[in-house]
């Protein structure tokens, strides 16, 4: 039997991987600075996982994998490669697990993680019992992986450090494309390559399914492998599998069709109603219906999964509710994904005063797109910015007051510390408020105090 050892597994990433090594009968174990929740999920699950990185944790193991954050010179990937265990990235390691299946690669700047998890739930109501790895947990699967007996194997393709390029898809989905990532990626011709070198990887005879509203995304079609075919999806007239008639349900989703281009005669395929909000996601449900299509499946039961999909975790995921205030997170941290999710709010608690906490990510991301996040928050009522989570990056004398003061936004405050952002919400709130806690690393933790700090004022009040 062998033993796998994962430096990094708390995150999103390598959680996923040792997930689908337990339920395949490997022994499993790991290590990571910070015991995450992901990290206790797998340590319940009878994961041996280590706080921190030492020499000796890697002992018994036959294979190491580690995450892109974790640099040559850590004490595991040392000893591991003195002892002459192999040490591979995610990259390397998940192509081999996609050999002789239908390899199902989701990519894409935005979407992605929200696409993957609708298509695996999907498999999964269809009776398909996919494989999969998602970038954050499903509501409806309670996991972000799983290692099943059918033929499929969902993935969520990771453009970061270039893992998707190991993966060699049958089936390819692009949901948009667009500059991120500096320190991987300096020029959005790098990051626009990586996706083109990213299509070549297709199997032979495989597919790509592209967003027709993202011109990026569109354009690489013009990359397709010799023998592979492409298919586009989106609102615009001239996409393939085109959502029409787009309405917003007074639940907070939205109703629409997808109809199919067939030799210039449009065909309606199917009716759908999601109860996940946003716009953005009536595109992500339509590439799942198109890949439905491209399979073959039956669209009708492709259309009840959907109807039934009820998010991932930190994608507009309401936490819940106190003093008539609800408190919602989101891992939007690009400018992008930051007006989509307030437009959705916006659109979904129509009247109500909208608060968005926003916590940077990345000082390069945060110094290269400092002018689009400046102006991405229209549709706040109130703004607040705490300082930059570096992540991967080493601390830098650049302060997210240094964008605050680019903002032009009537009512936006700094404050560097997750506390103080806390101490600031529960001084100001009030009943029908709503709070977005916009964050990709540990700004989360904002919801929780927040709540908890309600529902204090509602004990006193009762």
């Amino acid at each position: 039997m062998t033993h796998v050892h994962l430096i990094g597994i708390g995150g999103s990433g390598l959680s996923a991987i040792a997930r689908l090594l337990v339920e395949s009968g490997y022994v499993v174990s790991g290590s990571d600075r910070v015991f995450s929740p992901l990290a206790q999920d797998l340590a319940a699950a009878g994961v041996r996982v280590d706080n921190g990185h030492k020499a000796e944790n890697i002992t018994g193991a036959d294979l190491v994998i580690r995450s892109s954050a974790v640099p040559d010179e850590n004490p595991e990937v040392v000893a591991a490669r003195l002892a002459g265990i192999p040490v591979l990235k995610r990259s390397e390691y998940l192509g081999r697990w996609m050999e002789n299946r239908l390899g199902i690669a989701i990519a894409g700047t935005h979407g992605k993680t929200t696409t993957t998890a609708m298509l695996a739930w999907t498999l999964v109501c269809l009776g398909k019992d996919p494989s999969y790895i998602i970038g954050g947990v499903s509501k409806n699967l309670g996991s972000n992986a799983h290692a099943g007996i059918g033929s499929a194997f969902v993935i969520e393709a990771d453009e970061y450090d270039r893992m998707f390029l190991g993966l060699q898809p049958v089936i390819a989905i692009v949901t948009n494309v667009e500059h991120d990532h500096p320190d991987c990626f300096p020029t959005p011709v790098e990051y626009r390559q990586a996706f083109a070198e990213f299509v070549h990887s297709l199997k032979p005879e495989g597919v790509l399914i592209a967003c027709r509203d993202n011109e990026n995304a569109a354009n690489l079609l013009n990359e397709l492998p010799s023998g592979c075919r492409g298919v586009t999806y989106g609102t615009h007239l001239q996409a393939d599998y085109q959502a029409r008639h787009v309405m917003a349900t007074s639940q907070g989703g939205f109703s629409f069709e997808v109809w199919r281009q067939n030799d210039g005669r449009p065909a309606r395929l199917v009716s759908l109603t999601l109860q996940v909000p946003g716009e953005h996601n009536v595109c992500n449900a339509t590439a799942v219906v198109s890949t439905a299509h491209q399979l073959h499946l039956n669209l009708e039961e492709t259309a009840r999964a959907l109807a039934a999909f009820s998010g991932t975790g930190r994608r507009f995921d309401i936490r819940g509710e106190a003093e008539g205030i609800i408190v919602i997170d989101d891992y939007a941290h690009h400018p992008t994904e930051i007006r989509a999710t307030l437009a959705a709010a916006r659109q979904r608690f129509p009247g109500r005063r909208l608060w968005a906490v926003w916590q940077p990510h990345t000082y390069s991301r945060t110094v290269y797109l400092l002018n689009e996040f400046a102006g991405a928050f229209q549709d706040a009522d109130r703004v607040i910015v705490t300082e930059i989570f570096a992540s991967r990056e080493k601390p830098s004398e650049f302060s997210a007051s240094q964008v605050v003061r680019q903002m032009k936004h009537p009512s936006v405050h700094f404050t560097p510390g997750l506390e103080q952002a806390t101490e600031h919400l529960l001084a100001s709130l009030r009943p029908g408020d709503v709070v977005l806690i916009l964050s990709a690393g540990d700004a989360d933790q904002i919801s929780g105090w927040v709540l908890a700090g309600l529902q204090a004022k509602e004990m006193k009040h009762d």
